[in-house]
């Protein structure tokens, strides 16, 4: 096994055939896709035995996570195509001015260099994260979880035949095989060899790289995220809207995880939503969702009392966290108070509402009546993403390929001086 230093050089090294091959990328992606369906059998293979070693650590919830399907490879390839067909970023001219000494100055759009990510259990981001960077301009080094090594691992080997069916080196994605922290650790502490690093996953490896990472770090993924009914909502969308950010695939960051009601319509909608989520879904063989009520929902529906951690939990699994407020700006306080900066959502007919809440509620993304899932490079037209980003420098929300860039000032001239 490789070591990670050695990993690191070996992506750094490789970034200038990168560089002088821009018109190969698009080739490169497309030989990727082909790739990740030509090389499908061994994908699952090893993706099936990633799951049978998880089976007796994780839930079903969990396990969804790290699931492949023929289907899934297939939508992962998709997103490398439609990555293919979006506008290159790099070298593109974000400003231009002439100054009146006659100097040109242009912004200029230019790729990062290394990026590393470190994120769990997802093996859809390994070639999410490989093709925005190398579409961008900039080589990447991955480091999955042990939980899903062989799938990554397959994963990787498809990309790298991809570049090289391409002409491109396979170094361009380096795959670092040490699961341990001491690994994680490492691409933290890489001065000199990756300019940005994402980590992607639960809220403790985030804490850990925004706490000890020496290179920059970009705070993603850990997603709180809110739905707020207002007293004017049509009751009857409100209901798909909530199932469909719970349930609809609750192990990922922009599912609902607490849901806000409006006192004067609680004891009318709270009914409804207990039936939908708990007896309708149990009919229908889907597993119901917990309710978790503070005292004014418990009040009205019968579950789970709310204990104190309930409102600050991203639960990722069928547990929904529920609270009746007293109106839009109670709502408001609400998420400030628990919110992780991900996704908020109200659900109003009040155009007064509507623009309080998105004036006023802090996060990445904020929504007036439509779910919180749709919180999605590929659904944002990003093709895919290399993560949700929860701070506000350098980039925000759904990361995609311009986030992937900087920028630097080239300025021309005929002799000026000063």
């Amino acid at each position: 096994m490789r070591t990670t230093h050695e990993i690191l050089i070996e992506t750094r090294s490789a970034l200038p055939a990168l560089t002088a091959s821009r018109e190969r990328k698009n080739q490169a992606l497309l030989a990727i896709a082909d790739r990740l369906i030509s090389e499908q059998e061994a994908i699952l293979e090893a993706n099936r035995a990633d799951l049978d070693a998880a089976r007796s650590r994780y839930g079903e919830v969990m396990l969804d996570r790290l699931k492949l399907t023929p289907e899934r490879i297939a939508g992962m390839a998709q997103g490398v195509r439609e990555v293919a067909a979006l506008p290159d970023p790099e070298g593109r001219v974000l400003r231009r001015v002439t100054r009146p000494n006659g100097m040109v100055i242009e912004k200029t759009s230019v790729p990062l260099g290394v990026i590393a990510i470190i994120y769990e259990s997802r093996p859809n981001v390994t070639s999410d994260a490989a093709v925005l960077a190398l579409k961008s301009g900039n080589a990447v080094v991955l480091r999955g979880g042990r939980e899903a090594f062989r799938s990554n691992y397959a994963i990787v080997q498809a990309i790298r035949k991809g570049l090289e069916d391409a002409g491109l080196p396979a170094a361009l994605v380096g795959f670092v095989e040490d699961t341990s922290h001491e690994s994680a650790d490492e691409l933290m502490r890489a001065v000199g060899y990756i300019d940005l690093l994402i980590p992607r996953g639960g809220a403790g490896l985030i804490r850990r790289c925004t706490e000890n990472a020496k290179v920059p770090c970009i705070q993603t993924g850990t997603g709180i995220c809110h739905i707020f009914v207002d007293e004017t909502a049509d009751q009857d969308m409100a209901l798909n809207i909530i199932e469909n950010a719970k349930a609809s695939r609750p192990s990922v960051c922009n599912a609902e995880e607490v849901l806000l009601v409006h006192k004067n319509i609680a004891a009318d909608f709270l009914p409804r939503l207990q039936k939908r989520l708990t007896s309708e879904r149990e009919a229908r063989g889907l597993v119901p969702v917990e309710l978790r009520l503070d005292p004014a929902a418990a009040a009205i529906i019968p579950g789970t009392a709310a204990g104190e951690k309930d409102f600050d939990t991203e639960y990722l699994d069928y547990i929904l966290a529920v609270a009746v407020v007293d109106d839009v700006d109670a709502a408001i306080a609400h998420i400030a108070r628990h919110s992780t900066g991900h996704s908020e959502a109200i659900l109003t007919r009040s155009d007064e509402n509507a623009a309080k809440f998105t004036a006023l509620v802090d996060a990445s993304s904020v929504y007036v009546n439509v779910s919180t899932r749709f919180t999605d490079g590929g659904e944002f037209g990003l093709g895919c993403e290399m993560g949700i980003s929860t701070q506000k420098l350098h980039a925000r929300g759904p990361m995609g390929l311009e986030e992937l860039n900087s920028y630097k000032y080239i300025i021309r001239g005929n002799g000026q001086i000063r």
